[in-house]
């Protein structure tokens, strides 16, 4: 008998900081590239399916998903520090149409599926934050650095014209420098914050229900039937 190991996924309190940037810093270009694949080879495939030039490319479509969500189970891991058991369903024995409607019918696909689909809104949303709030933190803090070298040695925001404030000296940058560090650690928090709320979607969406453990288990269990039996 085979038993399904329960759920392992483990999590620090928080996530480390430099795994949680590099997360979210990925996930721009994985949900761009993930929503425009899915999104080409589904409506091809489902277009073209009436001619059966649409099956191949379904049946690349549903590898390309489950071996997305195996990706996005390890980088969660590797960089969140975040474990998510896999979800599937083992596959028949023998059998190369049994075997693809394992995948097909499989649960986890359709919730691999979904979660990538919604990485792509999410991603942009992130990116957008993370970016903004770290860019005025380091522009800030490091404004003493790199004032002088800028045209006639003057930092005017929001532009020459329109001049709020002016930074024309080592002294009158302090203040500023001050402020992005104050910054720094708004960004730190949200950082993390961001990746600890992605990394509870991602377990959520990722790891098996209580009822596909059970499905997984039945399924193993009758394997090594057929395996002993045979």
């Amino acid at each position: 008998m085979v038993t399904v190991p329960a759920d392992r996924s483990h999590r620090r309190r928080t996530p480390p900081l430099g795994g949680s940037l590099a997360y979210l810093l990925l996930n721009f270009p994985i949900g761009v590239f993930s929503f425009a694949l899915i999104t080409a080879l589904g409506s091809a495939g489902l277009g073209t399916v009436v001619v059966w030039i649409g099956v191949p490319l379904l049946a690349l479509l549903l590898l390309f998903v489950r071996a997305a969500g195996r990706m996005e189970r390890g980088r969660v891991f590797a960089l969140l520090d975040v474990y998510i058991d896999d979800p599937y369903l083992p596959l028949p024995i023998s059998g190369q149409k049994q075997r693809w409607l394992r995948r097909l019918k499989d649960p986890a696909t359709w919730r691999d599926l979904g979660y990538l689909y919604l990485l792509f809104p999410l991603a942009v949303v992130e990116f957008v934050l993370v970016v903004t709030a770290w860019a005025v933190s380091l522009g800030l803090a490091a404004l003493p650095v790199y004032y002088r070298f800028l045209p006639g040695g003057v930092y005017a925001f929001p532009s020459d014209d329109l001049r709020w404030f002016t930074v024309d000296s080592f002294v009158s940058a302090l203040p500023w420098a001050a402020l992005g560090v104050l910054f720094a650690a708004v960004s730190i928090a949200l950082t993390k914050g961001l990746a600890s709320m992605h990394a509870a979607l991602a377990t959520g969406m990722l790891r098996p229900t209580p009822a596909q453990r059970r499905r997984m288990e039945r399924s193993w269990n009758e394997i090594d039937g057929m395996t002993v039996a045979g």
